[in-house]
């Protein structure tokens, strides 16, 4: 801005209020904020509504990031915060995408529920690669353990590692997302709300994307289901949901 010491975030142009659930409150867009500005601070500034006082936020009403009453926001707080994230994060140069999803995933019949958000790849930046199978930026969630995990519901996890080559390549990588394949041994329903799956997280400054995410459903009669990014099935028992989720973005041309 011409005040010096004041910051415009113009987030004019975002798409019309969603017919779906990824609509962002705006109290989570400041929140998207303030992480941003105060994590680019370099120092621990203390959290209060003083490190927004500097910061004009532009959002349009009736947009999906400041959806009229009544509209569907169930992911804008687990999703739509993490592409706020990531956008800020380019728009200042300071680092490619994150994986940019929570990659969230439930399952349950009526004696089991369970819910957890799985890592991925961070954005590579000037002089740092980026990290490899992380809870990055708007969440900072723990996967149960593998042991207490099959102990306390019918369920084998068959496969959970890094998910090797998916961080975008460049001058320096991003990092790397997670392998993992849950098998079921009762039948259960099984949902995935995420992002990037669609598309791949972005490079900067010349760096290659990182990979987007997948996940499929293999069913014990050899059938595959491929998921789109929000989308949920029945499970048999030894069905397997195997999901891979997105890599970081990388930074530089790769020969630079």
């Amino acid at each position: 801005s011409a005040d010096k010491r004041r910051l415009v975030i113009d987030f004019s142009g975002s798409s019309p209020a969603l017919s779906n659930n990824y609509n962002a409150p705006f109290a989570v867009v400041k929140a998207a904020v303030l992480y941003v500005f105060r994590v680019l601070t370099g120092s621990d500034i203390p959290l209060n509504a003083g490190c927004l006082e500097p910061i004009d936020i532009i959002a349009p009403e009736n947009s999906m990031i400041r959806p009229p009453r009544g509209a569907a926001v169930v992911a804008g707080n687990v999703e739509t915060s993490q592409a706020i994230t990531n956008a800020l994060f380019i728009a200042t140069g300071t680092m490619a995408a994150a994986q940019g999803t929570m990659n969230n995933l439930t399952f349950g019949n009526d004696h089991y529920q369970y819910y957890e958000t799985i890592a991925g790849g961070t954005g590579a930046g000037n002089g740092f690669d980026g990290s490899d199978a992380i809870q990055a930026h708007m969440t900072n969630s723990r996967l149960t353990d593998v042991e207490v995990m099959e102990w306390r519901y019918p369920v084998v996890i068959r496969e959970f590692g890094v998910r090797r080559g998916s961080g975008g390549s460049g001058l320096f990588s991003g990092g790397n997302g997670i392998k993992r394949a849950i098998e079921f041994l009762e039948p259960m329903e099984v949902s995935l709300l995420a992002n990037h799956y669609q598309s791949d997280p972005p490079g900067l400054s010349g760096g290659c994307a990182g990979q987007r995410g997948t996940a499929t459903v293999f069913r014990t009669n050899g059938e595959a289901v491929h998921f789109q990014a929000a989308d949920q099935a029945k499970m048999t028992n030894g069905d397997v949901i195997a999901i891979e989720t997105p890599g970081g973005g990388g930074y530089g041309k790769p020969n630079d």
